[in-house]
């Protein structure tokens, strides 16, 4: 039994933050309808993999949810919005103030149906300022955040490639989304949460805006070299591979130091705490760096390791794949999907629960391939519903 079991989600979400948060909800039991144009969303087909179109990030971000496809522009659609809140707990939904007005999902309007509902809704920028109606992808909350201004090369910044904004929002509006659970169960009331891009982004970056602001400096863009300690980069190996180190703190210079033959640097005031390390990277990674040089990645791995120092090999998207951890921790659920070569690789609930985890019970939905039984659950008949369709509202 899902810890949600008996919460029912409309979800309006599109890409990754609103619908990766429904997800969620689903994974731990909530029903969640993904409510769609009749053309299907823009993010279902985004990096096809499958003979149908769909997209992997698609796939990932909608497992467990069923499909309704809805005109919700004509009146009748509007109609079965409306019916389809006054059953629904939460709403779920990522666009500007202004087109949740339009489509009837803003909160007030929501309330009016059904007083106790749940709004989430995930933007760029957050609702009551001048950047509110802008619409923004992942990348916006980076390059605004101060972020991608520390990262990449001296003479280049570079935005990271996973699109960490979106699903940090993600978390942080499931977060909020159980927190007003919590709140209704208490008081019967609902509110509206809201999520947004840039916040998310500057909570991920908010010790560089600390640091600059209590200190006034900026530190150099540095490659993959520590933002605040040393040795810390990514470091070639004899078989081409490439190995992680970040040492941090007085106990683990200590033991590299040992390790890499130079004892003398413990006592070096140059090297006297984390700062001065960070100071004088350059000669300690120079040293790390000759002396991975002549090992492979293995033989790296297994001192450091042996010397419990933190370090990790950098993986291909193949290796991960093919890593025995993931696959004895089960992090990636095999689900098969229409169109797909082979059973696809889902990641499973980020977070584990003892005693209710959460679980894919079912892969993403094809287009409307719910329709009927989320209507039929709605009271309309299958009459009715074959007249939506005829009339092109479903």
């Amino acid at each position: 039994m899902g810890v949600l079991d008996g919460v029912r989600v409309l979800d309006y979400g599109r890409f990754i933050a609103a619908p990766w948060c429904s997800a969620l909800l689903a994974d731990m039991g909530a029903d969640v309808v993904r409510v769609e144009k009749r053309e299907g969303g823009e993010d279902r087909w985004v990096q096809s993999v499958t003979d149908g179109g769909e997209g992997g990030t698609f796939l990932q971000c909608n497992r467990n949810k069923r499909s309704l496809t809805l005109d919700s522009t004509t009146d009748e659609g509007k109609q079965i919005t409306r019916r389809l809140v006054a059953t629904a707990d939460i709403v779920v939904a990522n666009m500007p103030a202004a087109g949740m007005r339009a489509s009837g999902l803003d909160y007030a309007t929501l309330r009016a149906i059904k007083p106790d509902i749940i709004l989430a809704s995930a933007t760029a920028y957050g609702e009551g300022g001048p950047y509110s109606d802008r619409i923004g992808f992942d990348g916006a909350g980076q390059v605004m955040s101060g972020a991608v201004y520390r990262q990449g090369l001296p003479e280049q910044p570079i935005r990271t490639v996973v699109p960490y904004a979106d699903f940090g929002t993600a978390l942080t509006l499931t977060i909020g989304v159980m927190m007003a659970l919590y709140h209704r169960a208490r008081t019967g009331e609902g509110q509206h949460v809201e999520g947004a891009l840039l916040p998310t982004a500057m909570m991920l970056s908010n010790a560089f805006l600390i640091e600059r602001d209590l200190l006034g400096t900026e530190k150099p863009r540095m490659g993959n070299q520590g933002t605040s300690v040393a040795p810390c980069d990514l470091y070639r190996t004899a078989d081409d591979g490439w190995v992680l180190l970040q040492i941090a703190g007085r106990p683990m210079f200590t033991r590299w130091c040992r390790l890499v033959g130079r004892p003398e640097f413990v006592d070096d005031p140059r090297f006297a705490d984390d700062d001065l390390r960070w100071r004088n990277g350059a000669v300690l990674n120079e040293i790390m760096a000759q002396w991975c040089a002549d090992k492979t990645r293995a033989e790296v791995m297994a001192l450091l390791e042996a010397a419990k120092l933190p370090a990790a090999p950098m993986y291909s998207t193949q290796d991960v794949l093919e890593d025995e951890h993931v696959e004895a921790m089960g992090f990636l659920q095999r689900v098969p999907f229409p169109g797909a070569p082979h059973d696809v690789p889902i990641v499973g609930t980020p977070f584990r629960l003892s005693a209710t985890p959460g679980e894919i019970r079912r892969r993403a939905p094809l287009l409307g391939e719910h329709t009927d039984e989320v209507l039929g659950e709605a009271g309309y008949t299958s009459t009715d519903i074959a007249g939506f369709r005829d009339r092109g509202v479903v």
